[in-house]
């Protein structure tokens, strides 16, 4: 069946190859090595946040434990770009082989740590690997699945990050209580070297004529690199290691866009840049990156808010308040895997302005759920909100993916991978921010909201802090509202109503 106004890519050189030299099975084999390393990926956050106290008895650095996830976080974010162009210029396999290794190095030095500072470097280089890995497997599994066939292997990849978020925390508790907390590291090297095997005997990529050497632009590489972390690191520190205007801050913003300018500079004159300028030119690629921004803003409200909300609010034990947040990882890959059917009939960004318009009425709803509630609620708002993001994420990965050949498919899947974590980066501070005025407001004082969560007694003052919570996260929810609203306004306004996928020439 056709998409409407869109044509379907029926096959792709990989698949072709890959077909003609190994068969079906050798594909199964290279399925399974991209979902073990996508899982390295996935489990590495929840694992370890889990293990946090042990760490920090261990090592001590509690002021600076937070740079743990910050540091992994920021070197994911940086070198997506990079790894993106890489993959396009000298391949997918080779890219994807060094991330892995990267990786495992980095958990091999965190599992060896004798201090915090020197695990926090090493959770740096160990996002330097992870990078490599998020990027390059979404756009393996474009490579190798026709346009048809693609849902499916994107659904296998979200069900991977949906038993990680499930999975993840209580393979790190027990890790922690009965082993030591370097096994959570050390457990990534089987699980890592297994995905390696399977890559390097099984992943075979067609040859492609190359006219010119490939020429690498190790200039721009290093400036985007080190824009992107200047700028991630004010953004992850402004307002909570120091004011957003005092001296730090203001210094690492004038440095970031000194960086910008610099960035623009070596991209206009790079022959095969970075960030190339029809990333943003083509209205389609544009609209989604901005779409996947705001989808990582509005995902902070959930993940980072609502369980402080089921335990300071509802008055649940931590792990049924993980519960609450974990219905959604369920609902979501579900949803995206039954998403073709819809795209099908209605094109890729009507599909997607459903999703997003039914997550934004969703979000508006949770500030008016009765107070204090019962848990259901929250729970019946997040299965349903997993639902219609799956509507909304799957249907743009796949048809942006398909608007682009071989040669630009890693730079275009690297752009809105990063768009994604950056809005992540950007809406953790944002509504921070937010959430700490409320606060200060309801509590007449200047306050921090998992502080107060943590400390909640009873009694009056309780009951006061306690409505002061919900205030706060209701007053997210809205601003997470606000933005899936810009992610529907900017696909309906500027994405075209029908994506122009490529034929097999495309590739």
């Amino acid at each position: 069946m056709r998409h409407q106004g869109e044509a379907v890519d029926r096959t792709t050189p990989a698949l072709r190859e890959t077909a003609r030299r190994t068969g079906t099975d050798r594909r199964g084999a290279v399925v399974a090595a991209l979902m073990l390393a996508m899982a390295l990926a996935a489990l590495d956050s929840t694992v370890v946040s889990t293990a946090v106290p042990q760490i920090v008895g261990d090592l001590g650095g509690f002021s600076v434990f937070s740079w743990l996830f910050s540091g992994y976080l920021l070197a994911v974010t940086v070198t997506l770009p990079v790894y993106g162009k890489l993959s396009d210029t000298v391949g997918r396999k080779p890219v994807l082989i060094a991330g892995a290794a990267v990786f495992l190095l980095g958990s091999l030095l965190c599992a060896a740590a004798w201090n915090m500072g020197a695990l926090i470097a090493f959770r740096v280089v160990q996002g330097l690997g992870g990078g490599a890995l998020q990027g390059t497997v979404q756009t393996l599994a474009a490579d190798l699945y026709p346009l048809e066939e693609r849902p499916k292997i994107q659904a296998r990849l979200s069900t991977v990050w949906a038993v990680s978020a499930i999975a993840g925390p209580a393979l790190g508790g027990i890790l922690a209580a009965y082993a030591d907390w370097r096994w959570i590291f050390l457990v990534n090297l089987p699980i890592g070297a297994l995905a390696l095997w399977l890559i390097v005997r099984h992943l075979h990529e067609p040859h492609r004529a190359v006219r010119t050497r490939p020429r690498i632009d190790w200039a721009g590489a290093l400036a985007v690199f080190a824009c992107g972390g200047v700028l991630l690191t004010a953004l992850v520190q402004g307002g909570v290691a120091w004011a957003w205007l005092s001296p730090p801050s203001l210094a690492l913003f004038g440095t970031g866009l000194a960086l910008v300018a610099l960035v623009v500079a070596i991209e206009r004159r790079a022959a095969e840049p970075i960030i190339p300028g029809w990333v943003w030119r083509r209205r389609t690629i544009a609209a989604v990156n901005l779409a996947f921004g705001a989808l990582g803003l509005l995902m902070v409200a959930p993940t980072v808010f609502l369980p402080t909300y089921a335990q300071g609010v509802l008055g649940l034990a931590p792990v049924t308040a993980g519960f609450v947040l974990s219905v959604w990882t369920v609902s979501w890959p579900l949803s995206a895997a039954l998403s073709q059917h819809v795209y099908r009939r209605l094109g890729f960004r009507d599909t997607a302005l459903l999703g997003i318009g039914v997550a934004a009425l969703l979000l508006l709803a949770f500030p008016f759920l009765p107070y204090p509630g019962a848990a259901w609620q929250p729970v019946l708002l997040m299965l349903l909100l997993g639902g219609a993001l799956g509507l909304f994420q799957l249907p743009l990965i796949v048809g942006v993916q398909s608007t682009v050949g071989w040669a630009e498919r890693g730079t275009t899947t690297a752009s809105v991978l990063f768009c994604r974590q950056t809005g992540q980066t950007v809406g953790a501070s944002l509504f921070g921010a937010v959430a700490n005025g409320v606060l200060a407001a309801r509590l007449g004082g200047t306050g921090d909201l998992d502080s107060i969560a943590r400390g909640l007694g009873t009694g009056a003052t309780a009951e006061t802090t306690r409505r002061a919570i919900a205030a706060a996260v209701h007053a997210v929810y809205l601003g997470a509202s606000c933005a899936a609203a810009l992610a529907f306004a900017v696909l309906l306004c500027w994405a075209p109503r029908r994506f122009p996928v490529l034929g097999n020439s495309g590739d």
